[in-house]
């Protein structure tokens, strides 16, 4: 058999999985969220994009605008197990959307587990939401974006609006989604950067005791009806890719319009690596498809 080869951005990026794995397994929570903090003070963004820190309703939330964007707004909820905040590989990620679609982003800072377990993000992230439009963003201006367990929020949030009669967003897009939280991951099972005691560890914090078929909290029970058009990224070398091929069977078998791309090699949320050829691909995938769905905009001014 001939032997695997990879371009050197890849091998680059594989010798960081082992080292990311070992840390959501073994290092503290409180050292790794120390850690985030430390980065985020010295965020920097391109001459083109105005980074500004504000409170949406309550929830703090993070604006990442080019100069040129009009009234299209991405609101974006991150990864990171439900217990992690922003890193500066996602703020990095975030740039390059912004840039490509030309068009706001709002990430959203929502509240973590174990401190705030379920439903805590989920009311973050539907507030953010719902603040967009209080400030006269058109629901078919903004799109919704998340990876892993902001892929859960997702769609969580998307369920969440639709049941309580808020207009919809335009589209939405799924990075390496968590959909089902009942299942754990078997002890033998391997993923290139998740470690089965971090996905343990994930699950308890952020279901803490309620039950995890709720479609809020394990959207894969969920009613996939009337939902906006979604967006699924996978790696085909994840433990998450099969939750977003059930998605994917469950969306179409309603009728609902849903697209699934596997990325061969892949492992979880490889987009954050923006060297990868593959995360390029995917990120500018997802942008095009977010923006095929933002109706026409008028321009708005920067804020301040």
């Amino acid at each position: 058999m001939t032997p695997q080869t990879f371009s050197s951005a890849e091998r680059n990026a594989r010798r960081m999985l082992p080292i990311i794995r070992f840390g959501q397994a073994f290092v503290p929570l409180a050292v790794i969220r120390w850690t985030e903090r430390r980065a985020a003070a010295q965020v920097q963004v391109p001459a083109d994009i105005t980074h500004e820190v504000i409170s949406a309703d309550g929830v703090r939330c993070e604006w990442f605008i080019p100069h040129s964007a009009g009234d299209h707004v991405l609101l974006y909820l991150h990864g990171g197990g439900f217990v992690y905040g922003l890193t500066t590989m996602h703020r990095e990620m975030i740039v390059y959307l912004a840039q490509q679609m030309n068009a706001r982003v709002l990430m959203v800072d929502y509240r973590l587990a174990p401190d705030h377990p379920f439903p805590a993000a989920l009311e973050d992230c539907v507030s953010a939401y719902r603040w967009l439009l209080e400030q006269g963003f058109s629901a078919q201006h903004i799109a919704v974006a998340g990876d892993s367990a902001g892929g859960n929020l997702t769609l969580t949030t998307l369920m969440k609006l639709r049941d309580s009669g808020d207009p919809l967003p335009a589209a939405g897009a799924c990075l390496s989604p968590a959909t089902d939280l009942t299942e754990r991951p078997p002890e033998g099972g391997r993923d290139p950067l998740l470690h089965p005691k971090a996905i343990r560890f994930f699950l308890d914090s952020y279901v803490a005791g309620n039950d995890a078929h709720d479609p809020l909290m394990s959207p894969v029970f969920g009613d996939w009806q009337g939902l906006p058009p979604l967006l699924i990224h996978a790696g085909d070398d994840e433990i998450l890719r099969d939750d977003a091929v059930r998605i994917e069977q469950l969306i179409k078998a309603t009728g609902g319009d849903v697209r699934l791309e596997i990325y061969p090699r892949m492992w979880h949320v490889w987009q954050i690596f923006l060297k990868l050829p593959e995360a390029i691909q995917s990120l500018n995938d997802i942008a095009q498809f977010l923006q095929s769905h933002l109706k026409q905009e008028t321009k708005y001014p920067l804020p301040g």
